[in-house]
């Protein structure tokens, strides 16, 4: 009975060392004795127990290796630089990898060295920002050439953080700020400007209505003039005579106004009794002596007439 007991248990804990689980997106080698046997999917699997081993396990996942490289720049400025390296074992090369690389992660990491090291050098620091694309590029074509020999296929490589040095940062922010300031500074003279040149336009148009203003009510005053002579000589006054009255009028008009106004300009006249008489004498004289010009003139610029016409002319009245 007992031995019976001992094959049965004997018999369960093969039979449990035999089977053995390989979890999803993963890959089990097996070694007998020593040496490759075979290779194991996800899933339930048996092995021999105590002949077959479990050598190792690969992760057939999409992995992430940050790599911090530092190094120079053309222009001399020494600059880190975040690579982050996407890969995965390739399933049908999983025997590569597991066999011809021990330390994948090493080999990745010196390629990338490598390959930044070779491409950053020739770059100025501000062409390594606008071309941080192009050394990602170069260093996923360098790895997938090295990489796919031992059974890795490199996804993606990604610059994920260029760091300069902290004075040349701010040195950067310095530039920046002052072209931001240079061009703030044009903006404001162009307005400046602009301003300028609207106020000297306004000025300009206030000037012309202005002066458009002024002509237009000596315009009137003319016209009023004229009118108030035409309806004084309906009267019996005759033009002189209107003209001296319009005069006085407008005199003390203006005298009324500068009286009713404060702060205001005050020419003063001789106040003497006879003084507005002289005034007005002055002033109809003024205007006698530009009516007698006138007619001089008009009869100077008139055609004169031969004798021999004047007498003809004579004898025709006789007649």
């Amino acid at each position: 009975m007992a031995p019976t007991i001992i094959i049965i248990v004997v018999a369960v804990v093969l039979l449990f060392l035999g089977f053995f689980t390989v979890k999803q997106q993963s890959s089990a080698i097996i070694e007998r004795f020593g040496k490759f046997n075979s290779i194991r999917h996800s899933g339930l699997q048996l092995k021999i127990p105590f002949v077959d081993r479990i050598s190792g396990v690969v992760n057939l996942r999409i992995q992430q290796l940050d790599v911090l490289i530092e190094t120079k720049t053309k222009d001399n400025v020494f600059v880190k630089l975040k690579v982050s390296v996407q890969f995965r074992v390739i399933p049908d090369r999983v025997y590569d990898a597991f066999y011809k690389l021990e330390y994948p992660h090493d080999q990745i990491t010196s390629y990338v060295f490598d390959v930044v090291r070779a491409e950053v050098p020739k770059l100025i620091l501000d062409d390594v920002f606008e071309r941080k694309d192009n050394i990602a590029v170069a260093v996923k074509r360098e790895l997938n050439e090295a990489m796919t020999t031992y059974g890795y296929d490199i996804i993606n490589t990604l610059i994920t953080d260029i760091d300069p040095d902290i004075q040349v940062k701010n040195a950067m922010n310095r530039i920046n700020a002052a072209d931001r300031e240079k061009v703030a500074a044009e903006y404001e003279a162009e307005a400046s400007r602009i301003r300028i040149v609207a106020k000297a336009k306004a000025e300009a148009e206030s000037k012309r209505l202005q002066g458009q203003g002024i002509a237009d009510q000596r315009r009137e005053i003319a016209q009023g003039l004229v009118e108030s002579v035409d309806v004084l000589n309906g009267v019996g006054i005759n033009s002189q005579e209107a003209s001296a009255l319009i005069v006085v009028t407008q005199h003390y008009d203006t005298l009324q106004s500068v009286g009713a106004e404060t702060n205001s300009n005050l020419i003063l006249l001789p106040n003497a009794p006879s003084a507005a008489s002289d005034m007005l004498t002055n002033m109809i004289a003024s205007f006698a002596a530009s009516s007698k010009m006138k007619e001089l003139t008009s009869n100077e610029n008139k055609p004169k007439k031969d004798k021999k016409h004047h007498h003809k002319e004579k004898k025709d009245d006789e007649l």
